[in-house]
Order: C-alpha cells, then structure tokens, then sequence
C-alpha cells in the first residue's frame, strides 16, 4: 500500500485541501475543543487515514462510540451532506479492529504485571504520599534482590507485609519501615481492588507486538481499549495509557524520522494524564513524549482545553485541529487567546474570533508542511469518516473478538508461582519448623520424655502436608522476572527482546 498524505479537512469543494504528511506524523498531535463540537469524528477520521495507509493505531473508546470502526460506513445523511460540501467521494470502508478491555468484558483482556506498572505509576494509581511511596519502593527493591516476582496485587501485598514483618532488618539498609504506612498503602491497594483494579495486574501480560500488526491488505490494526468503565478511575486510566507509551519507548529501536509512523498513540482525556501530577512525574511525561518521537511513535493528545496539555509538552505538538471553544469565565477566555497564540498566523483570520464561533465539525488546522515548519491556520471542515458512526451491537462485537488475530492469547489468565506463593510457603515452612521444636524446659523441672515417632507425624507432619499442597497447587511454571517499569520508571533488571 504507497504511502500517501491523510485529507483532515477542507473549506469548500473548490478549495485546496489540508492533509498531514505521514513522515512528519510522528511530531505528535492535539485534537482540542468543546463537549459536542466533533473532537470524536475528528479522532476517528485521522485513525482511519492512517490505517489505510499501513500506520497501527492505539486509541481509548472513552464514551464506548468508537467500536463501528469496524464496519464500513458513509451512509449517515450528516456524512453525506459533508462529502457533498467538500466535494468529496466517499467510500464507505471498514478497519481492522482488536478490541482490548481490561475487565474482559469488550474486548480481550488487557494484563499487565505490578513488576512492569513500577512503584512510580503505582504510587499515583493509589494516592499514595511521599512517605508511602519511599516504603513502596523499598518493597520493589526487597523483591527484586530476592528474586520475588510482582505479578498481580496478592503478590504485592505478600511482599508489603514481609517488609513490615522484617522492618527491624531493613531498617539497617533501607530506612524505618513504620507498620502503620504499610497498613495504609495496603488499605489503597484494597480500594483499587474494589474498583475492578487488581483485574489490570497479572498474566498473560500485554504483548506490545500485537499493537503494531498490518492486516493483509497492509492496513494498519486500530487497537481500541474499551474505557468507558475504565474512565470510572482516572488516575488508573491514564497511568495504563502512561505505562503504554512508555513501554513502548524502551522496547522500540531508533528509528529518526521514518517515511511513516510505526504506531500513532491517540491520548484521549489526556487531561487525566496532568491532573495534579506531582513535577517529578510531569518531567518524565515530557521526556517520553519528547524521546518517543525517534522511535517512530505519533502522540496525539486530545483534550477540551489547550490549557489542560503543559507548555513544555504542548510545544512538541505540531500538527493540530482545534475545534471550538466557549468564552463563558476568565479561565475559557484564556484559553481561547492561548489556543489562538500558538498557531502560526494567517493575515485573513481572526483565529482568537474564529475558535469561537466554529460550528460542530468545523475547526482551525494547521499541520506540519515537507521543511516540519507549521502551516498557517486555516478554517475549515473536518473530512467526512468511512465508517460506521454508530457503535457495533453486542452481536458484532462478539463476531470481530471470535475473528481476531490474539483470539485466546489473553482470554484466559494464568497465575504462576510468584511472591505470594513462595513468602507463604516460607511462611509455613517456618511455623512448621517452629511447631517441631521441643518447648523451652522450665528450669529446675527434669525434660520430658521424647514423643513417638508416630505422635509427630499426626500432629506437626499433617499439618505441613496440607499448607504445602495447598501452596503447589498456585504455582504454574519456571520463574521469569520481569523487572520494574521501564528506565524512566524505576530501576531494576529487565529481559526484553526488541520489537524490530
């Protein structure tokens, strides 16, 4: 399939088009504007035109209207009326689509390990303060040296109260381990755990690969992470889109500027993403976007208020479609004026006028031109979709899953020895162990005579016997440890094969 330019928009049938050029697609994007004012067409529309032209798509169905991707489309009288305006010929036209949704409930399971997520992400799924985060840490560091694998939150909790049991002998390297903190991470961690949390973690875990698939027509694959229960956390939300991306950049090669994307990464609701984010996150953020560019990854960021993206993340952003904004309060006034200031002038539009005064589907473009140099806002009408504007019944759901190229890879989870299993059977080793020793002999009183043989056996044996068959029965496999995420994320080893 020839690489060709994506039509975004147009004024009128006689007017030139505006297009993104696919080698300056990965410079990253923002998709901004009011509830209503078709920031979701917009997003389906670039996803369709990179699809078509080979470029794997990742986005978050956060209102649940994305899935008729999936079905060819064009028919809708609003389409149509568009296409007619812009002078455009519609073909209606399905994608392939791979749904994931981390409740199983959508799509194919989406899995992760605790390992993997890192205490960083971690600390900001649960709220965690800078106390708490330092003891989440040490717990990291206690697993990581003992070769304790972190792979869903029994495994975490396990080592959480091996660290407080052990506190006096940690103390010496890492610092006070005080109980009452572990108690309190461990009262978050059931939070999360009552909101359908502990169903992110475990295994088999996300293979990346599988987000950067063609189909055999060479179309890209639109991977759509189910999250309209997902959005019900947001901190966990936009931590799973965080850890994505940032996977992503370690595993993938170097690649400068490619002729096209590898992967375009939409972030929806990205205001979630910087929402009270601590500065030491917020630089990492920066980083990964910023860094991500050279591995051939596209992030296009879409929000209601320019002002919801920081400066240093939104000056990386130069391909850009800005729907409309109202001028209610002092702080939508700011961002109309800010919005307007960041594009590059066109002497015949009033841009800070025009943003409010844009109707649904209408918006002000700018994308990058063949020099990366941004091209002068123009107001236009954002191009029709191929698809289906309505969402796929639950009997097309199912249909796309049962055709669907990870069909069983994911669907079944798997839960293999880790820390849990192996801290309880050392546990039970050692209550074992303690219950076999002879009491201490009271002093000035003769010792005991020794009990039989078979008095031992039906006492402590029997209860060994039956923890340890309770213990092997959870564990399902070799160890493999995974390390904890990423080199922006957290320390530790990790084995990666390269996604080439």
């Amino acid at each position: 399939m020839p690489t060709d330019s994506i039509l975004v928009a147009r004024k009128d049938a006689s007017s030139p088009e505006i297009r993104l050029l696919p080698q300056l697609a990965n410079r990253h994007g923002l998709v901004a504007g009011a509830t209503g004012t078709g920031k979701t067409v917009t997003l389906r529309v670039l996803t369709e035109g990179f699809s078509r032209i080979g470029v794997p798509v990742f986005l978050a169905d956060v209102k649940g209207d994305l899935s008729g991707l999936a079905r060819p489309g064009g028919d809708h009288p609003k389409i149509l009326e568009r296409a007619k305006l812009l002078g455009i010929e519609l073909q209606p036209e399905a994608m392939p689509v791979t749904f994931l949704d981390v409740f199983g409930e959508q799509g194919h399971p989406l899995r992760t390990t605790v390992s993997e997520m890192g205490p960083l992400l971690l600390s900001r799924i649960l709220g965690l303060n800078d106390t708490q985060e330092g003891v989440l840490q040490v717990a990291f560091r206690v697993a990581d040296e003992g070769g304790l694998l972190l792979l869903d939150l029994k495994d975490l909790r396990s080592i959480l109260t091996h660290v407080s049991d052990d506190a006096d002998a940690i103390r010496a390297r890492y610092g006070n381990v005080a109980p009452t903190t572990v108690g309190a991470i461990q009262r978050q961690l059931l939070s999360l755990e009552e909101q359908g949390g502990d169903q992110l973690f475990g295994e088999p875990a996300l293979d990346l690969a599988d987000l950067l698939r063609t189909d055999l027509s060479g179309k890209g694959t639109v991977t759509v992470l189910a999250a309209d229960k997902l959005l019900r956390s947001p901190k966990l939300y936009a931590a799973l889109l965080l850890w994505l991306l940032s996977e992503l950049f370690e595993q993938l090669p170097e690649v400068g500027d490619p002729e096209k994307p590898r992967l375009v990464f939409f972030f929806d609701e990205a205001h979630l993403l910087f929402a009270d984010a601590p500065s030491d996150l917020l630089q990492k953020i920066e980083q990964v976007v910023r860094l991500v560019r050279s591995k051939g990854v596209g992030v296009y960021f879409v929000t209601q208020n320019p002002l919801d993206i920081p400066d240093v993340v939104l000056g990386q952003l130069g391909n850009r479609v800005q729907h409309a904004l109202r001028a209610f309060t002092p702080r939508d006034q700011k961002a109309v004026k800010s919005a307007a200031e960041t594009f590059r002038a066109n002497p015949g539009l009033d841009v800070e006028q025009a943003i409010t005064q844009l109707g649904v589907g209408e918006a002000l473009v700018s994308c990058l031109d063949q020099k990366g140099i941004p091209s002068p806002v123009e107001r236009a009408f954002v191009a029709p979709p191929r698809s289906r504007l309505s969402p796929l019944t639950p009997e097309e759901r199912a249909q796309v899953l049962a055709a669907s190229p990870v069909r069983g890879k994911y669907d079944k989870a798997v839960d293999r020895e880790s820390a849990y299993e192996k801290l309880t059977a050392r546990a039970n080793q050692a209550a074992a162990e303690e219950a076999a020793a002879p009491p201490p002999m009271p002093r000035g009183r003769q010792p005991a005579p020794p009990p039989t043989v078979g008095s031992q056996v039906g006492g402590v044996v029997a209860d060994v016997a039956k923890r340890a068959a309770r213990a092997a029965g959870t564990q399902l496999g070799r160890e493999i440890m995974r390390g904890v995420l990423g080199s922006l994320f957290g320390g530790g080893s990790r084995r990666r094969t390269k996604l080439w």
